[in-house]
């Protein structure tokens, strides 16, 4: 049997497809009560006090950073492991982008590593954190809100990879990514090749009502209606500050509600494909470690080789659409023009020149997997 398979895709079934025409064919396409109804769902499955929907999570960034008062100038540490918009949501509001190294075993931005940075500079030199869930793993937030507290620093959580996924804090509370327990806000991604497919989308968190608001004026032109002046009509409306169209429709929210629904499904058959990989793997090819307490969402599954190319290629041979995750920003020519060639970022840079992220979908079948096991165990053999 021939097999074509992708490193990451979605899962679309006629439950799916019902909601959305439903929606294509009520009242309304935008700025209706499926995008709220979504809001108020995805809030209650994470943990926070308040969700609000936007058009994509690097918009979902660009709030978040306008949101905690990010200005021209000021630094924020984040990880260069990463899609490039947990960097570039900083140069979008005109801060400096500041990257700590990542740790060799989970492949999270280290709390070692920051702290350093940290301290070697004056208090108040940095702003915030944007500490990433790489490949679906949680980050332990409790230890960056302490070292955050320290040094008054906020926390945006970069949770795109990791929806369902949690960490066990120290008073042996289960943390749900994105349930704001820790960080200011949480972020989430809806692209097709994540948990939750809306085409495009994102979902940003938090527990402050502070921030909720200020996020809500960003995301719809600075534009509110709350204001009602006397004498004038439901017309009228304020606005406030200069934001931006980063709103999500309402057939996206649709689909967001009935993705959402399946998504423990989803993520508990995602952790038996990463079993059956370390099952297969261990003692023999390095993969992403797991903390004790730790739940992965497990968006990637990643491990390390010396050849990392001849498998990339040996792979794609076979149809085993393999990819990277990721070219580490501070080696993309952007970043290197704008000053970061030198950045000493060890365990970054020995990461990328191994990694690659192996099939992991919940429609990947048994047989599919094994093939892919098997051919991964050839070469490396």
């Amino acid at each position: 049997m021939a097999f074509k398979i992708p490193y990451g895709r979605q899962n679309i079934e006629q439950d799916d497809i019902n909601a959305v025409l439903k929606t294509l064919q009520a009242d309304f396409l935008t700025q209706g009560p499926k995008v709220k109804e979504f809001e108020e769902k995805f809030a209650a499955y994470v943990g926070a006090n308040y969700a609000l929907a936007v058009n994509n999570a690097t918009s979902g960034l660009h709030l978040s950073v306008l949101a905690m008062g990010l200005k021209e100038g000021e630094r924020v540490i984040t990880t260069p492991i990463t899609f490039a918009a947990s960097a570039n949501c900083i140069r979008f509001a005109n801060g400096e982008v500041w990257f700590a190294d990542i740790d060799p075993d989970t492949y999270l931005l280290s709390i070692e590593s920051t702290r350093k940075l940290i301290e070697s500079k004056p208090k108040g030199f940095f702003k915030g954190i944007i500490p990433v869930d790489f490949a679906g793993l949680p980050i332990n937030l409790e230890a960056f809100r302490e070292l955050a507290d320290e040094h008054n620093l906020w926390i945006i959580e970069d949770a795109c990879h990791a929806p369902g996924g949690y960490f066990t804090d120290s008073k042996n509370t289960i943390n749900n990514c994105g349930n704001g327990n820790y960080a200011d806000i949480g972020v989430f991604s809806f692209h097709p090749v994540k948990h939750i497919a809306c085409g495009e989308g994102g979902m940003l968190t938090t527990n402050s009502k502070e921030i909720y608001t200020k996020l809500s004026l960003l995301r719809t032109h600075g534009i509110t209606k709350e204001n009602m002046i006397e004498n004038h009509g439901g017309w009228y409306y304020e606005m406030q500050e200069l934001g931006f169209n980063y709103r999500l429709t309402d057939f996206q929210s649709a689909l967001g509600i009935t993705q959402l629904a399946k998504n423990n499904k989803g993520v508990q058959r995602r952790n038996e494909i990463s079993n059956n990989y370390k099952k297969a793997f261990q003692g023999k090819i390095k993969f992403q470690s797991l903390p004790k307490g730790t739940y992965n969402a497990h968006h990637l599954f990643v491990i390390e080789t010396e050849n990392r190319k001849d498998l990339y290629d040996f792979l794609r041979s076979h149809n085993i659409f393999a990819q990277i995750h990721y070219i580490p920003v501070h080696k993309l020519p952007y970043y290197q023009n704008i000053g970061y060639s030198n950045a000493n970022l060890v365990n970054a840079e020995n990461y990328y020149s191994k990694c690659i992220s192996l099939p992991m979908y919940p429609s990947l079948s048994n047989e599919e997997q094994k093939f892919v096991i098997d051919k991964v165990l050839e070469f490396i053999n």
